[in-house]
């Protein structure tokens, strides 16, 4: 006896299997059958993710050789290098839809593909890469943790390594702001100042609200995202403020007050317009960290053409 699915056209019963599947918050595998709407969504937002981990090494990059102590070089190098990894990986996983990494690339080069606002700002002082480390990464660790139950397998298992590692990136950057706070009064304006200049642009990497994008929609059917980037970005505040006050920093939002009612933050409005300027290509570092990112890979090409020199000649054997 046919059922009412079966008598459907064959892409529509795939597509009710697979949308049963997510909604029973089943993983999806890379062999699994998936509508066309899906994989693009996933690499649009697989390879932003991993262009942002490689971009953020620049402005991190600039202070190697100026950092204040032996100790404070050797963990920001170690950070630099997790940058890269998470990149890697996630570069390797948005693979898994079909995509070439080399694709990937030339659709960042070409600006068709983006990476997050917040990597266009620069780091003026030492206490940059202190607000770097906690608001910037404690940004992306609430989104984050999210991801690790994100209906994409690969970018799932990506997810459970990544926040791991940007866990300690969180605290290396609370540490350097904390001991900051405890010193004299220009270290303390120092870190006032990278506070100021952060804050806004943090808040702004959760992405503008759900109701202005036109992919949110089969995000949330598909369990790709799990909370809405408002959520997300009310659970930072209200986790920041916190370590904010902790410290003697002054959060700059004028507007910033408890409610007792929803048991969280209201705070100002966003400058969506500064947002959009950033992403489109107008923000203080935009051409700067694209124009250095392709001169590197290029520079770096003949690594590739090595390696599959090699690659070939072991196949060929």
């Amino acid at each position: 006896m046919e059922t009412a699915q079966s008598t459907l056209p064959k892409e529509e019963m795939l597509l009710a299997k697979f949308e049963e599947k997510t909604a029973a918050g089943e993983a999806i595998e890379p062999r699994d059958w998936m509508p066309e709407a899906y994989r693009k969504h996933l690499i649009r937002q697989m390879s932003q993710h991993a262009h942002s981990e490689v971009i953020g090494m620049q402005p991190e990059g600039n202070w190697v050789t100026r950092a204040p102590s032996l100790r404070a070089r050797q963990i920001l190098l170690a950070k630099i290098q997790d940058e890269g990894g998470h990149g890697l990986y996630l570069y390797s996983a948005a693979e898994t839809l079909g995509i070439t990494r080399d694709e990937m690339i030339q659709q960042l080069h070409s600006g068709k593909a983006k990476y997050s606002n917040i990597f266009n700002y620069p780091s003026l002082t030492w206490a940059d890469i202190g607000a770097i480390g906690w608001l910037v990464d404690g940004a992306a660790i609430v989104n984050q943790v999210s991801l690790q139950r994100t209906s994409y397998a690969p970018y799932s298992r990506a997810m459970v390594r990544i926040c791991k590692e940007e866990s300690f990136h969180q605290r290396q950057g609370y540490e350097i702001m904390a001991t900051m706070m405890k010193g004299t009064a220009e270290q303390r304006e120092m870190a006032q100042d990278a506070m100021n200049r952060w804050w806004w642009p943090s808040l702004m990497m959760f992405g503008p609200h759900d109701t202005d994008s036109p992919h949110s929609a089969d995000a949330f059917r598909w369990k790709i995202k799990r909370h809405t980037n408002d959520e997300l970005r009310q659970k930072f505040i209200d986790k920041t403020v916190q370590q904010a006050e902790l410290i003697g920093l002054t959060v700059p939002d004028k507007d910033l007050r408890w409610n007792e009612a929803k048991q969280g933050y209201d705070y100002g409005k966003i400058d969506w317009e500064e947002f959009n300027r950033v992403i489109n290509g107008h923000g203080p570092c935009n051409k700067q960290r694209l124009s250095h990112h392709i001169r590197v890979h290029n520079e770096g090409a003949w690594v590739r053409e090595a390696a599959e020199a090699y690659k070939q000649k072991q196949k060929n054997n």
